[in-house]
């Protein structure tokens, strides 16, 4: 039996410093911007889990099919981790995955503060 070479896939993880703290505490904003995002890379969305903390931050996780996006955020120091691992089973998906994270590093106006790519 011949074996193939495998990647399970890219993670990428980052800390963002973000000007405008707006963004940090509207859940249903990030859910929406996230459901457009999924929409135009074709990625499936199989469930999500929203908390809203009491100074309005909130954690999201978001199930995908592909694997998960998750959030938390820090309205009063302007910051938030967010992480976008896709796994590479039936398509490799270290670009869409790049180009994910782009769109929420935009979405937010964030500054990197930490970048982390683990290939899985």
């Amino acid at each position: 039996m011949e074996l193939t070479s495998y990647s399970p896939g890219l993670h990428k993880l980052v800390t963002l410093s973000v000007p405008d703290s707006s963004k940090l505490t509207n859940s249903a904003g990030f859910m929406a911007f996230t459901d457009a995002v999924l929409q135009q890379h074709a990625l499936e969305k199989v469930g999500a889990v929203v908390h809203d903390f009491e100074n309005d931050s909130f954690t999201i996780a978001v199930c995908l099919k592909e694997s998960h996006i998750c959030i938390h955020t820090w309205p009063e120091f302007n910051q938030l981790t967010l992480d976008v691992y896709l796994c590479n089973y039936l398509q490799d998906n270290t670009e869409k995955v790049k180009a994910v994270m782009a769109q929420y590093v935009e979405y937010f106006q964030g500054i990197v503060l930490k970048d982390f790519e683990i290939n899985r």
